[in-house]
């Protein structure tokens, strides 16, 4: 299975295959509005600005396993968003990432690229970068700042 047989759901809530991202490097991150890595939003936004016009896409998909962090609706969790940080990369509609529930993408991920915690993300925040080819290249713990990512990000694209 590949990343880009996996399709997701939008905000919105239309399906949408990532294949539509085939040949873009991605920057995965399990979202959430009240976390302490929250203000984050703010570097991601930062990083997909510089870097969208080479190839860079971010993905958000907002997950409120973690101590609840992410309690709002779908429409709530986009205008905290666009108001408090100007994010224009897509967040996706709210999913979980861990246990029997995860989604089909993070099952992919975890599989692809463990960490600490064997396969289970520890935290909000969680990044993990795809390759133009789909392969996972590296996983960023929650505590790691967008902008720590760079090296790696320039390496891919």
């Amino acid at each position: 299975m590949s990343i880009y047989d996996i399709s997701v759901t939008t905000a919105t809530g239309d399906e949408k295959s990532l294949a539509d991202y085939r040949g873009k490097v991605l920057l995965i991150v399990n979202v959430a509005s009240k976390c302490g890595f929250t203000p984050q939003y703010k570097g991601l936004q930062e990083l997909y600005e510089k870097y969208k016009d080479q190839g860079l896409e971010i993905l958000g998909f907002p997950c409120n396993q973690f101590l609840g962090q992410e309690p709002g609706t779908n429409e709530e969790i986009q205008d905290f968003c666009q108001v408090n940080y100007g994010v224009s990369f897509p967040v996706f509609a709210k999913i979980d990432v861990n246990g029997a529930s995860a989604h089909p993408l993070y099952k992919h991920l975890t599989k692809e690229a463990s960490g600490i915690l064997g396969g289970a993300i520890k935290w909000n925040f969680t990044k993990f970068l795809v390759d133009r080819d789909g392969k996972v290249a590296k996983r960023f713990a929650p505590n790691t700042e967008p902008e720590k990512m760079t090296d790696k990000i320039k390496e891919l694209l």
